[in-house]
C-alpha cells in the first residue's frame, strides 16, 4: 500500500474536519476500501477512521426507520423491525458476501462500495475508464458475462455490486448527508450515477461529504416484500440478476408495486416501466411477464451476457407471482 495519514474521528464534525484533506477517504468496515488499496486502485492521501460514529437504528415520529451509516450489515439484517416491516432489506443483506464480511461491513460503506469488474481491478494490463478516465473500456470487447444490460454507455459497462442498495432503491429510502456546506437529504435513487462519459464519478456526493444515515419511510406495502438473487453459486457471489419486489393487491388487482433490479446496470435499477405497467392490472402471470418485457425493452446485450435479459424477465415474473400468491 502507498503511505497515508491515519486519524480517528469521534463524531461527525471531527470526521468532516479531518476528511477535508485532499484525497481523504472515510474508513468504516473497510471491506472494500482495503482491498482496493492493496491492489493500488485506491491511493488515498489520508484515511479517517469513522468506526466510532453512532451506530443506531431509531424510529422517528411518523414511523419509518432511521439507520445510522455506521450500523453493521448484520445488525441491520437481524433488527426485528427490519425483518418484520422491510423483509426485502433483511433478505438482500443476507444474500450478500459472507457472515464474516457482513459482521464488519457498514451501511454507509455498502452504499459506496465499488464495482467488482475484473478489468477495473486489473491495473497492470487492462484499460478502464472508471479507473483512468479517457483510457478506454476493455470489458466491452472482453469477457463481459457479468456486465450491464441497462443504462450502460460506450465508456463503461460495469455493474453495481450491492444487494442492499437494490432493496433500498425499491423502498424509496432517503440518504442523509453532511458536509462542509451543511446537511442535506436526497432520494436514494439520486445517490448513484449512470456511467455516461464519466464512469469514474459514481455518486452525486460532493467532495468531503459523508453519508450519516439512511431513512426508510413508513409504508405498508413493504411488509409484503422479498428479494431474490440469481448467481453462479449459492454464497459469496455477486448477482447475475437480482430482484427486490413488494406488491399490494386489491380485489385481485395490483393496487401498488415496488420493483428494483440488481446485477444489470451501473447503479441499482428502479423498474419504473414495469411498475407503471402493473398498477391497476389483474395480478396474473401474463401481466407480470408483460411488465417485465416492458422494463427490458431497452436492454442491450454484450457478447457474453444476452442470457441476462431473459433471466431478468423470468426472475421478475417469478418473484411477483410468489408475492401475489402469498397475498391471496
Amino acid at each position: 500500500m502507498t503511505p497515508f495519514d491515519y486519524s480517528r474521528a469521534g463524531d461527525v464534525a471531527e470526521a468532516l474536519r479531518l476528511g477535508a484533506a485532499a484525497q481523504a477517504k472515510f474508513l468504516g468496515g473497510g471491506t472494500n476500501l482495503i482491498d482496493l488499496m492493496r491492489e493500488t486502485i485506491e491511493r488515498p492521501a489520508a484515511l479517517v477512521d469513522i468506526t466510532r460514529l453512532p451506530a443506531d437504528i431509531t424510529e422517528p415520529e411518523g414511523g419509518g426507520l432511521l439507520i445510522g451509516a455506521a450500523v453493521r450489515n448484520t445488525a441491520l439484517a437481524e433488527h426485528p423491525a427490519v425483518r418484520r416491516r422491510y423483509p426485502m432489506l433483511s433478505r438482500a443483506i443476507l444474500a450478500g458476501a459472507s457472515a464474516q464480511i457482513r459482521n464488519m461491513a457498514t451501511v454507509g460503506g455498502n452504499l459506496l462500495q465499488r464495482t467488482r469488474c475484473t478489468y477495473f481491478y486489473d491495473d497492470a494490463g487492462s484499460r478502464c475508464n472508471k479507473r483512468n478516465p479517457g483510457q478506454g473500456c476493455d470489458a466491452i470487447e472482453g469477457f463481459n458475462r457479468n456486465h450491464a444490460i441497462l443504462g450502460a454507455s460506450e465508456s463503461c459497462v460495469a455493474t453495481h455490486p450491492s444487494d442492499m442498495c437494490v432493496a433500498l432503491t425499491a423502498l424509496d429510502a432517503v440518504v442523509h448527508v453532511e458536509g462542509g456546506h451543511g446537511k442535506r437529504q436526497m432520494p436514494f435513487g439520486e445517490l448513484h450515477r449512470l456511467p455516461g462519459d464519466r464512469p469514474d464519478q459514481e455518486t452525486t456526493l460532493q467532495p468531503g461529504e459523508l453519508i450519516t444515515a439512511i431513512e426508510l419511510p413508513s409504508q405498508s406495502i413493504a411488509a409484503r416484500s422479498t428479494y431474490r438473487k440469481v448467481r453462479d453459486r449459492s454464497s459469496y457471489a455477486f448477482a447475475l440478476v437480482s430482484v427486490a419486489a413488494a406488491i399490494e393487491l386489491e380485489d385481485g388487482k395490483v393496487k401498488d408495486v415496488r420493483l428494483a433490479l440488481g446485477g444489470v446496470a451501473h447503479k441499482p435499477w428502479r423498474a419504473l416501466k414495469a411498475e407503471q405497467a402493473l398498477r391497476g392490472k389483474e395480478a396474473t402471470v401474463d401481466a407480470f411477464r408483460a411488465a417485465a418485457e416492458a422494463e427490458l425493452t431497452d436492454a442491450v446485450a454484450l457478447r457474453d451476457n444476452a442470457f441476462k435479459i431473459e433471466l431478468a424477465k423470468r426472475t421478475i415474473t417469478a418473484v411477483l407471482g410468489e408475492l401475489a400468491g402469498d397475498a391471496r
